[in-house]
């Protein structure tokens, strides 16, 4: 078992049961944070995972089975159909949200829809705690440099659900994601899948990230801030390319 690596796990699920604390800063400058966050999480996805799709293509070809044999020329639809999943559930609990504004003057989501939410960005934290066992193999610094554009985007990703459920976010979801987040990691350390499916899955969870960070971004309502977004993502990508 790599300490490191279960240190890091452990750290990330830190991260939603702390991000709470954003909350006590001000507005504008919690906006900034998550403009840095969303530049870094954009970085790492255009520079790290998609090129690692075009050679994730040599490993679905040589893959067995008619499905994965189907995807050879396809992951990119992978990724949009991940990017697609996960607007759906924004959607979803944005159209609860609002019934519930409109019919009862309560802006969170039904209990319902919130174990839909949550339960989907468990799977989602999941995935990413198996995929973050798989950088292990890369090395120390790879390890890293994926712990902190992750780290960031769970912040990201926090704020959101929490405008989504509030105080049932803070009592019960941002435990059941921390912890989902440990035991993909867990789960790296007992099963292995091939080359391909690395593959595949790294290109449904990259669409999933790229919207849960442009849903952030893009609302003229959330006050984002281009220039730290645009620094983020530019220092992030400088230190991707130098190492």
């Amino acid at each position: 078992m790599n300490i490191v690596g279960l240190l890091l796990a452990v750290s990330l699920a830190l991260v939603h049961i702390c991000a709470g604390k954003i909350q006590y800063l001000n507005y504008l400058r919690r906006r900034w944070w998550i403009s840095i966050a969303g530049g870094v999480s954009i970085s790492y996805i255009f520079l790290d995972i998609l090129p690692e799709l075009g050679q994730a293509q040599e490993e679905v070809e040589q893959s067995v089975g008619f499905f994965v044999k189907y995807l050879e020329k396809h992951v990119y639809l992978l990724a949009l159909i991940g990017l697609a999943v996960f607007y759906g559930l924004e959607k979803l609990a944005l159209r609860s949200r609002n019934y519930r504004q409109k019919m009862h003057d309560r802006d969170f989501t039904r209990v319902g829809i919130f174990w839909v939410h949550i339960l989907s960005f468990a799977i989602y934290n999941g995935i990413l705690g198996y995929l973050f066992r798989e950088a292990e193999e890369r090395g120390t610094l790879e390890c890293f440099l994926l712990f902190f554009a992750l780290a960031l985007h769970f912040i990201v990703n926090d704020i959101g659900l929490r405008e989504h459920h509030k105080y049932i976010y803070d009592r019960l979801g941002r435990w059941i994601l921390a912890g989902a987040i440990v035991f993909g990691w867990l789960v790296g350390q007992a099963v292995r899948v091939d080359e391909a499916a690395i593959a595949a899955i790294w290109a449904f969870t990259a669409g999933g990230i790229i919207l849960n960070v442009l849903k952030e971004e893009l609302p003229e309502e959330q006050e984002s801030h281009f220039g730290l977004f645009a620094a983020g993502a530019a220092i992030y990508s400088v230190v991707l390319l130098a190492v």
